[in-house]
């Protein structure tokens, strides 16, 4: 079959099953803001969650039907259902996020991803990311900040509330701490110290362990890596011209010292998880140099 076609019936039928799953959903998520009392509201909210991991697990097979690609999963503990976790992965790809559906969904609670602004106003997704409970972040460049001071530390603050949405549910939260895709071009701009990857960024991921830090029972150390060199973009997976995709997976037990500190006021505290996410980022940079070189 032609790449063309494979795409297009590929795309078609990920249309469809989102458009026979957004209207439950959306039911089920307006009858959680509408019903009395919590036991109502967190049936409700576990109803979502399944329509959406139906949801996944459809476009699953949908890739496994119609494209060839191998989804090189490696995990070197079992993953659960019933705890939370904390997921730190490099971003390269919109291929990244099919990605973690492949090596997550139905294993760990279902994730909830810190989304732009912006993506609210895709039709259909941000009906769905409304109902998930996804936050929605509103970066501002240092230009903005510089003539409005008091928008400074506002995107933490959505952070700290989204997170406190999230306390007494089993949860998987993504953060990308490079906060963008990764490109050549944004690597040289940033003169990054790191061959394949941007700087990360160590408010995000302080603000979700200060506000679930306890209920956090390990970290998720993700590292997506495309052997055949440039990151594909989502219709060269659609159209089945991306042969092998490696979802390396490392569990890291937490540091209570990293959730029990005061970030914003504390400078020991933050050089100290400026140093864990460093440590991180060094070795998540030495593990793709390796994973690509044996691929």
């Amino acid at each position: 079959m032609r790449p063309v076609l494979t795409g297009t019936i590929a795309a078609l039928l990920l249309l469809l099953n989102t458009l026979i799953l957004i209207g439950p959903m959306m039911l089920v998520a307006l009858l959680r803001l509408l019903l009395p009392g919590k036991p109502l509201k967190d049936s409700c909210a576990r109803g979502v969650m399944w329509i959406a991991e139906t949801w996944a697990e459809l476009c699953k097979k949908i890739f496994a039907l119609m494209t060839p690609t191998h989804w090189d999963i490696r995990c070197d503990v079992p993953l659960r259902s019933d705890t939370s976790y904390l997921v730190i992965s490099n971003h390269q790809s919109w291929v990244d996020i099919p990605a973690l559906v492949q090596a997550f969904n139905r294993k760990t609670p279902y994730f909830k991803f810190f989304l732009k602004q912006e993506l609210i106003w895709v039709p259909f997704l941000g009906l769905a990311f409304w109902a998930l409970d996804y936050p929605f972040m509103k970066r501002y460049p240092k230009s903005v900040l510089a003539k409005k001071p008091e928008l400074k530390g506002k995107d933490l603050a959505i952070t700290r509330a989204a997170c406190e949405k999230f306390r007494g549910h089993a949860v998987t939260v993504v953060n990308y701490l490079e906060g963008t895709r990764f490109t050549p071009e944004k690597h040289r701009r940033q003169n990054s110290p790191y061959q394949h990857l941007l700087k990360p960024k160590a408010g995000g991921v302080a603000f979700v362990l200060a506000a679930l830090g306890d209920q956090l029972d390990a970290v998720l150390d993700v590292t997506v890596v495309y052997p055949e060199g440039t990151p594909p973009g989502f219709w060269q997976l659609l159209s089945g011209r991306v042969a092998r995709v490696i979802v390396d997976i490392r569990v890291t037990d937490l540091d209570d010292a990293l959730w029990q500190g005061d970030y914003e006021n504390d400078p020991a505290f933050r050089s100290y998880v400026h140093q864990w996410v460093s440590r991180l980022w060094k070795e998540k940079d030495a593990r793709i140099s390796a994973l690509q070189q044996h691929s």
